[in-house]
């Protein structure tokens, strides 16, 4: 089983910014991808960020050039540096694993979640 916990979330003021970690840990196989997603009130979870097995990562356009993925693999965490932040990026902010069981095929894991506010 794979847990993932996130951390730094909070409230900031529009132009500023905020690094999201998540750690992961447990029985881990070989991660295809991983990244972020982000829910804000009201509308479905949507994928902002990813990072693939070989290290090259995909944005969605709203974050472009705002946002940053990294991932360390010795520490087996990701981060999102998050700048530039505005109001509409204000959302619950979920990481996000996937790995292949052998046998087994692919597997899944979320993280619980952080808030990111942003106030204008």
């Amino acid at each position: 089983q794979v847990q993932l916990v996130e951390s730094g979330g909070g409230t900031v003021q529009a132009g500023g910014s905020l690094r999201l970690s998540c750690a992961y840990s447990g029985k881990i196989f070989f991660i295809n991808a991983s990244g972020w997603y982000r829910q804000a009130p009201g509308k479905q979870r949507d994928v902002i960020a990813m990072i693939s097995a070989g290290g090259s990562t995909d944005y969605e356009d709203s974050v472009k050039d705002r946002f940053i993925l990294t991932r360390d693999n010795a520490k087996k965490t990701l981060y999102l540096q998050m700048n530039n932040l505005k109001p509409e990026d204000t959302a619950v902010y979920y990481c996000y694993v996937s790995d292949q069981v052998p046998l087994e095929g692919s597997r899944e894991a979320w993280g619980q979640g952080t808030l990111v506010t942003v106030s204008s």
